[in-house]
């Protein structure tokens, strides 16, 4: 089943790593600064960011291939911070896959079990039932230049899991597959996952991919932890604007909080002529900054006003419009100080019968609790 925000989040006891106080410092820079989080036993965790946020150096430091400049890394209840990498209850696939060529299908598979002296009869039978549970029995005969480019990263795959780590660690796996195959290959790691039972922590910055698998995401910037949450947590319930804006598509409108009381905020905005409702249990101080988050699907777009009493309405018009098949995303004119607003809008008709066009005017309009305001 797909992850989505509804599947549990961990298996029930003690987390299987724990990270504390953990740093990472490469000279004067500070790749990683003081992360705190608990990955539970079974969990399918992701580490999300852009580029250089440090989730790949926070990676490589629960592998043992970078060691820790402060704080602690504790796997399995056995602290791990300074152990060598090939003495970890880990194995990890990287972007790279790094398939030998000249090796059999198989022989790829094994190799691991063979560095560490297991029998061949036995490296026989755990690797081809490995290549079984990645879909790719038959295949041990192969070269991997008989191979695509996602049987290659099933090998990968197959070759981490048949030593049977207690923790797999995956980084940018799916970077190097077509859209296609990233897309097919999100539901077989998912259903991969289920089915060995151990935990996954993927490093990716498709916050897509990160969406559609895990059970859990941290969301990180230059070199700090976010916001720890499942993912309709995160997209529903950002923390900040960072969060808001690298989750998907947002709409952010800056004001001043004129009013916080009964669960309900009200703000007055610059260039919108009705201050903006919304509902929340967190409230910010009255006379402080905060900025109004609504994703693009949550709002109406009509030629007329809405009829409906309590709607947060603005008018502005159309000045651009984005076609992406199944959605179209019109870029609305609020006031000329403030960015375009977008809103994303499903084509139940087809294109030529399109409700708006360029220059329309048009009304936007949302209710109290389909945002969230925020104060950072």
């Amino acid at each position: 089943m797909s992850s989505s925000g509804t599947a549990p989040a961990a298996n029930s006891g003690s987390p299987i790593i724990e990270v504390s106080g953990l740093c990472k410092r490469f000279g004067s820079f500070s790749a990683v600064e003081n992360i705190d989080l608990t990955i539970g036993r079974g969990e399918f965790f992701a580490l999300l960011g852009p580029s250089g946020c440090g989730k790949t150096t926070l990676l490589r430091m629960l592998a043992g291939l970078e060691l820790p400049s402060d704080g602690t890394i504790r796997i399995d209840g056995q602290d791990m911070s300074f152990v060598p990498a090939n003495k970890r209850p880990i194995n990890m696939v990287f972007q790279s896959y790094a398939v030998f060529p000249h090796m059999s299908v198989l022989d790829n598979v094994g190799y691991g079990l063979r560095i560490d002296g297991v029998p061949g009869d036995e490296i026989r039978r755990r690797a081809e039932e490995a290549l079984e549970l990645v879909k790719l029995g038959g295949f041990g005969a192969r070269r991997p230049d008989q191979l695509s480019g996602g049987q290659r990263q099933r090998v990968a795959l197959a070759r981490a899991l048949v030593k049977r780590p207690k923790v797999l660690l995956l980084d940018e796996p799916l970077s190097a597959l077509d859209a296609k195959l990233r897309e097919a290959m999100r539901l077989e790691l998912v259903n991969l996952q289920e089915t060995v039972g151990i935990t996954f922590v993927i490093v990716t910055h498709d916050q897509s991919e990160a969406l559609s698998m895990a059970t859990r995401i941290a969301v990180m910037n230059q070199g700090t932890v976010q916001q720890i949450a499942p993912p309709a947590e995160l997209y529903e319930f950002p923390a900040s604007r960072f969060v808001a804006d690298f989750i998907g598509s947002v709409n952010l409108l800056e004001g001043r909080v004129e009013a916080a009381s009964g669960g309900r905020i009200r703000l007055a905005c610059p260039g919108i002529a009705t201050p903006i409702e919304m509902e929340q249990d967190r409230l910010p101080a009255v006379g402080s900054t905060g900025w109004v988050a609504l994703r693009p699907e949550k709002i109406d777009i009509t030629k007329e006003p809405p009829v409906e009493a309590g709607m947060n309405t603005v008018s502005g018009k159309v000045e651009e419009i984005t076609y992406l098949g199944e959605t179209s995303v019109y870029h609305v004119r609020i006031a000329p100080d403030l960015p375009l607003m977008k809103v994303s809008s499903a084509n139940l008709d087809r294109v030529t019968r399109r409700a708006f066009t360029w220059e329309d005017p048009v009304h936007l309009s949302w209710t109290s609790s389909c945002g969230v305001v925020l104060d950072r």
